[in-house]
């Protein structure tokens, strides 16, 4: 409640400055924030129990067998929650010209918490500034991943917005945008925060950090007013350990590289939507993938890594303005390692050949009030990975969520 109240009162507090600023400069369009956001409350039940976070209410796929002393399945248990996470604020904000470009930001926090201990707690999701001129943008800050579309991604209603099928993450970044007629070509610089990859400490940014280097992307985006599609290139390099357990400085990499095409199509009430990556390493995507161990000096401890390569694609169908019917369905699979694996993964899902969904939905908004419902199964093969990585003797679990949510926009 007291984290509630600060950031209520940082936002009126920041709305009077600008009123006043207004009222100084007797120019109303140079300054002005604009408060918006929404409550929004989810009602689920899974038929098993879930790979998820934030008390089950960020799904990724079910958990395998467990089978206990009398060979019964531990995780064929069903689960009901109920949470109201979601709800944020943002603030809109305009400011005056600056460097001759229009110059505006955008901050937007939740209550989805850091971790699951922290659940209801507030966090930061986007914060930055933009600075537009007539054929270019420069942004700085955290915001969407550049592998996050914003003109195409699931539009479900469950939090986990598609994942693991679709990239998703939120960091801190430079970004600028040049526009050429209808083409847009953006080129990023980005580090990690809540988003990282995971390695010998556990889930940190420390690995790209201490590699210093950002990450790299190039986005190519043709955009109509009813047409948008393009590609995505991205390359990452981490440096997981600078010193060895036997005490020897050590600076090796792992670099990897990621691709992706996607495409929207819109038809009066009808959109159709479809994504595919392949991609090295996108655990920080909360993707399947990652990295292993492929070779260990003898004496020193220094190891070599191996990416572990994922395919994914996906896409829905919508149709409807008022009232809406969508369908999503999704398919990602492991494809194994570059090398050997001979030490430990540094991934998720290394035991998981595929994962599959498909996700009926409706959605009815009147005015400012929407009421939706999604029914998702989502199946996973567990088997056990090879020397390569590649997951081998699977047994496929599903699970069936039925989700009801409610939105009141303001």
């Amino acid at each position: 409640m007291k984290k509630i109240t600060i950031i209520i009162s940082i936002l009126l507090l920041t709305y009077n400055l600008f009123a006043q600023r207004k009222a100084e400069s007797g120019d109303e369009s140079k300054f002005g924030i604009k408060i918006k956001g929404y409550a929004k409350t989810d009602v689920m039940y899974d038929s098993r129990q879930t790979v998820a976070v934030r008390e089950g209410h960020l799904l990724l796929y079910p958990k395998a067998e467990h089978m206990d002393n009398a060979g019964k399945d531990c995780n064929a248990k069903a689960n009901f929650n109920m949470l109201s996470v979601q709800t944020r604020v943002a603030g809109v904000i305009s400011a005056p010209s600056f460097l001759g470009a229009k110059s505006s930001g955008y901050i937007e926090a939740a209550f989805f918490g850091h971790s699951d201990s922290d659940v209801n707690g507030l966090r930061l999701r986007h914060a930055f500034l933009k600075l537009s001129w007539d054929k270019s943008s420069l942004l700085v800050g955290q915001y969407w991943h550049p592998m996050f579309i914003t003109d195409v991604f699931p539009g479900v209603v469950s939090f986990n917005t598609g994942m693991p099928f679709q990239p998703f993450s939120r960091n801190p970044q430079i970004r600028f945008t040049q526009k050429m007629a209808k083409v847009e070509i953006a080129l990023s610089a980005v580090s990690q925060r809540d988003f990282t990859n995971t390695g010998p400490d556990g889930g940190s940014s420390v690995y790209l950090r201490n590699s210093a280097i950002p990450i790299f992307d190039l986005n190519i985006k043709y955009k109509s007013s009813d047409l948008v599609a393009g590609i995505g290139a991205n390359v990452k390099s981490l440096t997981p350990r600078i010193i060895t357990a036997q005490n020897f400085r050590t600076d090796n990499t792992i670099t990897s590289f990621s691709g992706m095409a996607f495409a929207k199509i819109v038809k009066n009430a009808l959109t159709v939507k479809l994504e595919g990556i392949y991609g090295n390493n996108l655990t920080d995507m909360i993707m399947l993938g990652g990295y292993a161990v492929s070779a260990v000096e003898t004496g020193t401890g220094i190891e070599e890594y191996t990416n572990i390569k994922t395919a994914s694609s996906w896409g829905e169908v919508i149709y409807g303005k008022t009232l809406k019917f969508g369908l999503f369905a999704g398919y990602t699979k492991n494809l194994g390692a570059e090398d050997n694996i001979i030490g430990a993964y540094y991934s998720r899902g290394s035991d998981v050949k595929n994962v599959m969904r498909i996700a009926p939905r409706m959605q009815y908004r009147f005015g400012s009030t929407q009421l939706a419902g999604e029914i998702e199964y989502t199946s996973a093969a567990y088997g056990t990975p090879n020397n390569k990585g590649e997951v081998e003797g699977t047994n496929t679990v599903g699970n069936l969520r039925v989700l009801v949510s409610t939105y009141i926009f303001f």
